[in-house]
């Protein structure tokens, strides 16, 4: 038999009172209990799903970065001549990163073809069709660069590694299946294995930025080679000129042909891998993004009316720059007379189309100053991507030319192109002032609603629409949901993508009958005529400028000014720095003035 003891209340409590105190007590501490259950039960979720989701992207990052910093680290060695790093080191290292993005960009495109039935997002202003078409012309210069290495090792082949016929077979193909990539899944929003995604896609950057770095390298050791070699040709210095060429015969007879073409092509693949890698960035960036239908949508391209001032001036100034190459190529090599006049003509040439380009950039941004249109703010990270890029690429040309005019001014001699070298140093200052501004300006511009009616440009039909001036007069309105055969899936074409996968819509026909009668036909915007000219002479002269640079045109190297104050290795440790950068510039200037010209 069990006793129940009871405490019976004191003297002084009242006895109704305890049994509710001591269900207050522990209705508390049940309470208490499960609110410290949900507590742990949400932090246990936080730390199984939100915690790799925002890490990620920083140890992706961080991977990246040591990745670079390892062949940086290589490069230096082989640089330095040290035997114990030798160029296969380099080589095997950036076969196996090619290796595996080619696994990393197979998984991918096997697992997308599988999720057929639910394509992902497309961001669609990651990138264009020009972009991808010009990308597709570089890699075909890069695989013909691919095999002349595979010639000419192929003729060295008893005294060099099995690594350096190996590298261009793959590079070779990391370029093909990376081309493929580019066309089919750069524009994918990822949503699916985000943490795994960010390590690959970072993964492809840094690989392409890698190799990259071992193509300026590779140039510029050859240019310096070569610089060294007029130097001594005309007495000026005595310096040792290193070759790095096998230490044996070649048993073809184009080894030599292989070897000096393979200079030429240099520049091409340089910009394909910078490109590359910031595509391929801006993929990155575009993982797990929410995307916004209301501004994904690309405008429509008009007709190019009044296109003509543009085109021919900037077709005279290309035809001009390669009268100026051929020019300067051939003549600084002879006396020290004729190479002083080639570096003089050099620095006239390009004041003049340095001032022509400022003039013109300055009349676009005058042109957007009159409209008083804001800004548009909304989020897209390619956009971004471009002014941060214009931005740091131009601080390669702004340092050399603060070291050429700290220079001028400070050097006892005086040769004649003295002070046309301050003049071309303060130009390139300023023009990259004024065609980022333009640029980025431009990119943010807002559109006009009267310049979305323009009548240049197709109309897209509208959900709602009210009697426009393409359609012939309808009573009342017209209620295009309803005309629809497919009702959940109601968008206006203009919001659709090149591709059917941007919200899982199919395409249509537009409902909008063609013009029928006599047509008004309307004055063409003289405003939009003038920016797609100066878009247009702006993409022909950064053209010319990276022509001149890449092919041998760099009259740093010959002036003799900069090296006289700063000494021969310091100053060629700053072009080798400045130089790529400045390259770069210019074809991601090339890119952004074609959007400019686009969204005009």
């Amino acid at each position: 038999m069990h006793w129940t003891l009871f405490n019976f209340p004191t003297k002084g409590t009242d006895p109704w009172m305890m049994p509710s105190k001591h269900l207050c007590n522990s209705s508390s501490s049940s309470s208490s209990s499960e609110q410290d259950k949900k507590i742990f039960s949400k932090l246990k979720l936080s730390l199984s799903e939100d915690y790799p989701k925002k890490n990620a992207e920083f140890l992706s990052g961080q991977y990246g970065t040591n990745l670079l910093l390892i062949g940086a680290a290589l490069m230096l060695a082989i640089a330095n001549k040290n035997p114990s790093v030798k160029e296969e080191d380099l080589r095997s290292f950036t076969t196996c990163l090619m290796i595996l993005q080619l696994l990393w960009m197979m998984w991918y495109i096997l697992v997308r073809d599988r999720q057929k039935s639910a394509p992902p997002e497309k961001d669609v202003h990651a990138t264009s069709g020009w972009i991808r078409g010009g990308l597709t012309l570089l890699a075909l210069l890069s695989l013909i660069m691919d095999a002349f290495r595979i010639g000419q090792y192929v003729g060295f082949q008893p005294c060099v590694s099995a690594v350096l016929v190996v590298y261009p077979v793959i590079h070779a193909t990391h370029t093909m299946a990376q081309v493929h990539f580019l066309w089919f899944h750069i524009k994918d929003v990822i949503k699916s294995f985000e943490t795994f995604e960010r390590f690959g896609v970072i993964h492809a950057v840094f690989t392409n930025i890698l190799l990259w770095c071992s193509g300026v390298m590779s140039e510029a050791e050859h240019f310096l080679n070569n610089h060294k070699r007029r130097l001594s040709a005309l007495g000026l210095v005595n310096l040792t000129t290193e070759y790095s060429e096998p230490q044996c015969n070649c048993t073809t007879s184009t080894c030599s042909m292989f070897a000096t073409s393979l200079y030429y092509l240099y520049p091409f693949n340089i910009e394909y891998h910078i490109f590359v890698s910031v595509l391929l960035f801006v993929m990155w960036r575009n993982i797990g993004r929410t995307i916004d239908l209301t501004s994904n949508h690309k405008r429509q391209v008009g007709k190019n009316r009044g296109l003509i001032l543009g085109p021919l001036v900037g077709l005279l100034a290309l035809a001009s720059t390669i009268g100026i190459l051929v020019v300067y190529v051939t003549h600084v090599e002879k006396s020290i007379q004729m190479r002083r006049s080639a570096v003089s003509m050099f620095y006239i040439y390009a004041i003049v189309m340095l001032t022509v380009m400022c003039i013109a950039g300055a009349s676009g941004l005058l042109i957007y100053r009159v409209n008083h249109m804001p800004l548009d703010t909304s989020k897209n990270p390619s956009r971004q991507l471009d002014a941060e890029v214009l931005f740091g690429s131009s601080i390669g040309s702004w340092f050399m030319s603060w070291c050429s005019i700290v220079s001028v001014l400070s050097t006892e001699s005086n040769p004649p192109y003295r002070w046309t070298n301050l003049v071309y140093s303060l130009f390139i200052v300023l023009e990259k002032y004024v065609q980022n501004l333009f640029i980025i300006e431009s990119l943010y511009r807002q559109q006009e609603d009267g310049e979305r009616q323009d009548p240049e440009l197709p109309a897209a039909p509208e959900v709602f629409s009210v009697t426009s001036s393409l359609t012939p007069p309808y009573n009342g309105i017209i209620n295009r949901t309803f005309e629809s055969p497919d009702r959940s899936c109601v968008t206006t074409e203009s919001e659709q993508e090149e591709s059917e996968q941007v919200y899982g819509c199919p395409r249509k026909l537009s409902d909008v009958p063609a013009p029928v009668g006599n047509e008004t036909v309307e004055r063409p915007n003289i405003k939009r005529q003038i920016l797609k000219n100066i878009a247009v002479f702006l993409i022909m002269c950064n053209i010319s400028l990276w022509i001149l640079s890449a092919f041998g045109c760099r009259p740093q190297y010959d002036n003799g000014l900069e090296e006289e104050t700063y000494g021969f290795s310091i100053w060629s440790t700053v072009l080798n720095f400045a130089i790529p950068l400045n390259l770069f510039y210019r074809m991601h200037a090339v890119a952004s003035l074609f959007e400019v010209f686009s969204r005009v």
